[in-house]
């Protein structure tokens, strides 16, 4: 085993605090103007995004990287808000789809704005274009080594 060199240390440390940080920073602007946590607008934009704004739990949970008992709570409290509700799948019994409601879409209309400024004021006010590319470039060079399709077997978990 190689033990991180100063440099990687350093960057290691940065990285950690940073993405803490932004975490924190973006649910507490989402509890303060709309209710939710970072995760829960996620769920919200996610499936904004899709046909008919419905999408199954297993792809959804995958899609936003949760697992499925924590997706299901997710789902069940904003099933209880009205912007969310869960339907059999027709071609699988067993299976669900989880449809957002035309009230779960205007509260992400209505969130939507406040969360954008936040990301951009922690973010992309922060950086130059060339930063923007570079931090775009890095997140997608370690996404892409980290993503496992499901089943997948990860060595480094061994």
């Amino acid at each position: 085993m190689e033990w991180l060199t100063a440099d990687e240390q350093t960057a290691w440390r940065s990285f950690l605090q940073a993405t803490t940080l932004l975490e924190d920073y973006l649910d507490r602007q989402l509890q303060r103007d709309a209710g939710m946590p970072h995760m829960y607008y996620a769920l919200l934009s996610t499936l904004s995004e899709t046909p008919a704004r419905r999408m199954r739990m297993t792809e959804l949970a995958e899609r936003v990287k949760i697992t499925r008992s924590r997706l299901s709570h997710a789902v069940a409290r904003l099933e209880g808000d009205g912007w969310l509700r869960r339907e059999s799948c027709p071609s699988d019994r067993r299976g669900q789809i989880v449809v957002l409601t035309d009230t779960g879409y205007d509260k992400l209309v209505q969130t939507a704005p406040g969360h954008v400024e936040a990301v951009r004021a922690a973010i992309f006010d922060r950086l130059s274009a060339e930063q923007t590319a570079q931090l775009a470039e890095i997140s997608q060079v370690i996404a892409d080594g980290l993503h496992q399709p499901a089943g997948a077997d990860v060595p480094w978990l061994r």
